[in-house]
Order: structure tokens, then sequence, then C-alpha cells
């Protein structure tokens, strides 16, 4: 089974709406409008796919620890509650924790990530998906981690300046 993780912004009243009902997780994520927002917000979301757990790595140095709040990937934030199991997990960062993300994103540096980059580690640390030594196909690996670190840290920023809440789901 695949493990997956997307990122979206949620306002305040979507964030309440999911809490109060966490089994709706996946009609939140398959909704393209306003779940559990009068208003009608646009949100923004992120797929990173199979590399949340190798960024998770580059970014803290281990497979599922690490200091907040570059962390975010596997823990932090608020349980989104009791979803059903075979949706995986959901938390959800408050604003401020969004922000203090942004700021911590910005100070990593593409050379710090590419230092930390080492594949028969995190072949042996059981990094997800498992295939840093033999990709299966023609995309490097690092390169693919970097674009997508790239890409979150445009999103988190955008998030941020929103003022929104951010959910992790990986599933």
């Amino acid at each position: 089974m695949e493990m997956l993780c997307t990122l979206r912004s949620l306002t305040e009243a979507q964030r309440d709406a999911l809490l109060q009902a966490p089994q709706r997780l996946e009609e939140f994520l398959d909704d393209e409008e306003d779940f559990g927002d009068p208003k009608g917000g646009a949100f923004l979301e992120l797929d990173i796919g199979e590399a949340w757990h190798g960024l998770q790595y580059l970014l803290t140095g281990t497979p599922w620890e690490g200091k907040a709040p570059l962390d975010f990937l596997v823990r932090g934030g608020i349980e989104a509650g009791d979803i059903p199991s075979d949706e995986g997990t959901a938390r959800i960062l408050e604003p401020a924790q969004v922000k203090a993300l942004s700021v911590a994103l910005r100070e990593v540096s593409e050379d710090t990530l590419r230092r930390r980059y080492d594949p028969a580690e995190m072949q042996a640390q059981d990094i997800y998906p498992g295939t840093w030594e033999e990709p299966l196909d023609d995309t490097d690996p690092l390169e693919e981690l970097v674009s997508y670190f790239e890409e979150l840290q445009k999103f988190v920023g955008q998030v941020t300046r929103r003022g929104a809440a951010l959910l992790v789901h990986i599933g």
C-alpha cells in the first residue's frame, strides 16, 4: 500500500468542522469547494506523494523524531481525531505553528539537504518508500526531494500569508 502525503490549507471553519467530524476526512480531501466553510474560502493544496519521509529525514536527520517545527511531516499539531484506519493519519497545525514552520523552512539551505542525503543510511533507516539505493526509474531521488522542498517552502509561505491552519495527511 502506498503512503502518500497531502498538505492542505484550512480556514478556521474548516479546521473546526474537521475536528468535529474526523470521519469525514476523505470527503474533505475530495471536496473541491468549501467543506465546512460557509464563506467558501478557496484552499491551497500540495501533494508531495511518497517524498514525505525522505523530506522528514533531510529536514531533521531522523526518520520519526526531530525538533519542531521541522518534524511536522510525522509529528506535532493536533490529531484530527478518530479517522478510519484505512485513511491514514491527519494532523492539523494551527496558524502560529504554520508561521513558525515557514520561518524554519526558509532557514534550511539546499546545501544542508544535500549533505544529509545518504541513500545507504536512508535505506538502513527504512525511510519510505525504501528505494533510495536503487530508484525504480530514471529520476534522481535527491533532485526530486530538493524540488519538493522548494515547493514546500513556497506552499507553507502562502498558507502563512493567508493566516490559515495546515492539514498534514499521510494515507
